[in-house]
C-alpha cells in the first residue's frame, strides 16, 4: 500500500518519528508555558495556556510546512541534516537555560510570551519534524495532531517522564541523528555518491553513533 509516495510501513514509522521527536523536544516548551503562566490567577492560567498554545501551534504548523517545502531545494537538505546533528548533540549534552523567561500577571503578556518563545525555541522541532516527514505534508499534520495535544495537556507528565527515564532523551536524540543522516544521504546534489547502500547506511550509522557517544560523554563530564 502506498501513501503520498511512501509505503504504509514508512508512513507509520515516519509519523511515530514525528511524534517522538516533538515530545522529546517539547520539554523546553512545557517549561516556558509553566513559567509564563505561573503568576496568573488560577482562573486565567488555563485560558492563557490554551490561547498561547493555540497561537504557537498555528505558527509551528505553518512554519513546518514551509520548511518541508524549502528542504526540496537542492543543497538545503544537506544543510538541514548538518544542523540536526548539532541539535541532537545539544539535546544530549546539556539542558536549555530558561532564566530569560519571565513570569507575568497579565493574560495578554503571558499569551504573547508563550507564542514568541515557542516560535524561537520550536525551530529545532520544526526542522526535525520536516526532515522526518519525507516531504509528506500529511505526515506532518497527522504527527503534530497526535503530539501537540499530548504536549499541551501532558506537559508535566512529559517532564517527569524524561526526568525518571533519561533514556527517552537518548532515544529521541538517536531518532533526530538518524533523521539528520537520512537528510544528508538523500541530498539530490550527492545522489550519485550516496546511491550505493554500502555508503549510505554506514554513514547514517556513524552519524547516530557519533552523536550518541559525544553527547552522552559530554553530559557525563559536566
Amino acid at each position: 500500500m502506498e501513501l503520498v509516495g511512501l509505503s504504509l510501513s514508512e508512513f507509520i514509522s515516519g509519523i511515530l518519528s514525528v511524534v517522538l521527536i516533538d515530545l522529546v523536544l517539547a520539554g523546553d516548551n512545557a517549561i516556558v508555558i509553566g513559567l509564563a503562566c505561573r503568576n496568573l490567577p488560577r482562573d486565567l492560567q488555563l485560558r492563557a495556556i490554551v490561547l498561547g498554545t493555540a497561537g504557537a501551534v498555528l505558527i509551528r504548523v505553518l512554519a513546518t510546512l514551509v520548511i518541508v517545502r524549502l528542504l526540496q531545494l537542492k543543497g538545503l537538505m544537506f544543510g538541514g541534516g548538518v544542523l540536526l546533528i548539532w541539535i541532537a548533540y545539544k539535546l544530549l549534552a546539556k539542558p536549555q537555560n530558561h532564566d530569560s523567561v519571565k513570569c507575568y500577571d497579565s493574560l495578554v503578556s503571558a499569551v504573547v510570551t508563550i507564542i514568541a518563545a515557542d516560535a524561537v525555541m520550536g525551530l529545532d522541532n520544526m526542522l526535525a519534524i520536516a526532515g522526518a516527514s519525507h516531504g509528506s505534508y500529511a505526515m506532518v499534520m497527522i504527527g503534530l495532531a497526535i503530539s501537540i495535544p499530548i504536549m499541551v495537556f501532558g506537559s508535566t507528565l512529559i517532564i517527569r517522564l524524561i526526568e525518571r527515564l533519561p533514556i527517552v532523551v537518548d532515544i529521541g536524540a538517536a531518532v533526530i541523528a538518524y533523521t539528520a543522516g537520512k537528510m544528508i544521504v538523500d541530498e539530490p546534489l550527492f545522489h550519485e555518491f550516496f546511491r550505493y547502500p554500502a555508503i549510505r547506511y554506514p554513514l547514517i550509522l556513524v552519524i547516530v553513533a557519533s552523536v550518541l557517544l559525544s553527547g552522552i560523554g559530554k553530559r557525563r563530564r559536566t
